[in-house]
């Protein structure tokens, strides 16, 4: 379907919009009978409803893990047909789900595509991240160098090791004390006692959360994300196709999206904060206010890539939610929470949340979706019409999207086979024929 642009518009292309998403609950690896295309088939029926669109409207689809063998991607969209589009396998790391929204993203914008998916999925190991080609080099050796080189050697897995070191560096150059990283991990602990797609809804006091055994100072068990299944997705669409099929009001737009990989500092600068990605997320963030015509300021919810608590710390400064060096300040006055200058991560983030690589990026989207829509129920942020997100891989790649609510008024047209609770959901797909399985 061919768009009636003026040439101002096809220079700068096609707007591009959120007009469905799904996403299953975040589990526990090896707590549950679902294999990775049993979860893609969810989160995907669950955004195609969400859009009110059948699957042959999808004209490609971009599909995310990090775990998993080639054609994974098709393995799993082909649990809901079988069209012939073209589907292409994505792997970034940390930032997988987020990087497939980014091509999915371009393929609209620059007006290949009308209607796309994407896809983000995780079937994963239990215990920390592990690596499984030890006969070649690894993409993250000039990290361990580096890190080794500043920190000297330890027992400590290697994730938990690098942003905790960061963790270590801003508090030896800005007074930042242990506890504020503590106060983040009770936050979004907090915050996800609302979120019924979570895999821990547990609330902790800040010193359970200081007491629980210790991984790599400053870092505690309790601030550092579980590994994780699940799955997520989201429909963009070009704005012809939102008029053609009357979704303005639940369409979101994506005013700015960006992609960054490391600088020279990230090696050369010898900090343990550009190390785990600061100087990145810097520049990609300034990117993304530019495209959207915004700036700090103008956001009232982020989603942002909380892996370890001192993660998030850090990244507060690098999308200028605060002042370098004032992150501890702003924790002390609770800014980032609900009643604050901004609510960070809703939904318990990935600390609380889950973590499973391929869909976190595309699950935040759809927190952020369900965010400016009004329907994020008890998690609802008032007044929540800009938001932000942030996804960090290391080896690395850093995406940051900004989206706004199109049109007021969405949740007055509400059909009854929508909605952001599973509970309501499973209901509605258990009134469903099942389909046979592949």
């Amino acid at each position: 379907m061919q768009s009636n642009l003026t040439s101002q518009q096809q220079s700068n292309g096609q707007r591009v919009f959120v007009i469905g998403n799904g996403m299953t609950k975040f589990y526990k690896p090896g707590k549950h009978d679902y294999d990775y295309p049993d979860l893609a088939k969810l989160a995907i029926e669950r955004s195609l409803r969400d859009a009110n669109i059948k699957y042959d409207e999808v004209q490609a689809a971009y599909v995310g893990y990090v775990y998993g063998d080639s054609t994974c991607g098709q393995r799993a969209v082909y649990t809901v047909g079988m069209t012939g589009i073209p589907i292409v396998n994505v792997n970034n790391n940390c930032s997988t789900g987020s990087s497939a929204l980014y091509l999915a993203h371009n393929a609209v914008k620059s007006g290949m595509n009308d209607c796309v998916m994407a896809l983000g999925f995780e079937k994963m190991f239990t215990g920390s991240l592990q690596t499984f080609f030890p006969d070649r080099i690894s993409p993250l050796d000039k990290f361990f160098i580096n890190d080794n080189e500043m920190r000297g050697d330890s027992n400590s897995p290697f994730a938990p090791r690098l942003f905790g070191n960061a963790g270590r560096e801003h508090i030896e150059k800005y007074g930042t004390k242990p506890e504020h990283f503590a106060k983040i991990a009770w936050k979004n602990h907090k915050h996800s006692v609302n979120n019924p797609y979570s895999q821990f809804r547990d609330e902790y006091t800040l010193e359970q959360i200081i007491k629980s055994p210790k991984i790599h100072e400053p870092l505690t068990k309790l601030q550092c994300c579980p590994t994780s299944d699940g799955a997520a997705c989201a429909i963009l669409a070009s704005e012809a196709y939102v008029k053609q099929h009357n979704l303005q009001d639940q369409a979101v737009e994506i005013l700015g999206i960006t992609m960054t990989t490391d600088y020279r500092s990230t090696f050369d600068d010898k900090s343990s904060i550009k190390l785990i990605g600061s100087e990145m997320a810097k520049k990609c963030a300034q990117s993304v206010y530019k495209q959207a015509g915004i700036s700090p300021k103008d956001v009232q919810v982020v989603e942002l890539h909380d892996c370890f608590s001192a993660n998030e710390l850090c990244t507060y400064e690098a999308l200028g939610l605060c002042p370098e060096g004032k992150a501890g300040e702003y924790i002390d006055k609770n800014e980032f929470t609900y009643g604050g200058k901004y609510v960070v991560n809703p939904s318990g983030g990935l600390i609380s949340k889950g973590h499973p690589l391929g869909a976190t990026g595309l699950a935040q989207c759809a927190e952020l979706c369900w965010q400016v829509r009004g329907m994020a129920d008890k998690r609802q942020v008032k007044d929540a019409k800009i938001a932000l997100q942030h996804n960090l891989g290391l080896g690395g790649a850093c995406v940051i999207v900004a989206y706004k609510k199109y049109q007021p008024g969405y949740q007055k047209n509400l059909r009854k086979d929508q909605s952001a609770d599973p509970a309501i959901l499973e209901k509605l797909e258990a009134a469903q024929e099942e389909r046979p399985k592949l």
